[in-house]
């Protein structure tokens, strides 16, 4: 099963890292905002991530900043497109759907859509 992780980042600017698990790499999303139910934040698609951050916590090298793990676990594939993503997430805190689009290609948006 492939996993993903969301960290906290405390630089620039407090933000969470989406990260879901895709072969040799972490895909990477920054969110405005801690996750939550129901309530669109947006995203910003950033670059791929090394595995090793699936397990990490501590500060980022060249001095930005440090990271805690805020949630971690598995997910499941739903719907995968251009401008779409749909993953079911089984982790430690979040347990549901995710969905992440990009309707005007300009910015992401992050939403849990159903909680189990």
């Amino acid at each position: 099963m492939p996993r993903y992780v969301i960290l906290e980042h405390d630089w620039p600017q407090r933000h969470w890292d989406f990260m879901l698990e895709k072969g040799t790499v972490l895909q990477t999303w920054k969110l405005a905002d801690a996750p939550k139910p129901s309530v669109n934040i947006a995203a910003e698609k950033s670059f791929d991530h090394q595995l090793i951050y699936l397990d990490y916590e501590g500060p980022i090298s060249g001095g930005r900043g440090a990271v805690t793990r805020w949630d971690a676990g598995c997910y499941f594939p739903v719907t995968e497109e251009e401008n779409r993503l749909v993953v079911q997430l089984e982790g430690e805190k979040l347990l549901g759907k995710v969905e992440l689009t990009n309707p005007i290609k300009e910015g992401w948006i992050w939403q849990l859509i159903a909680e189990q």
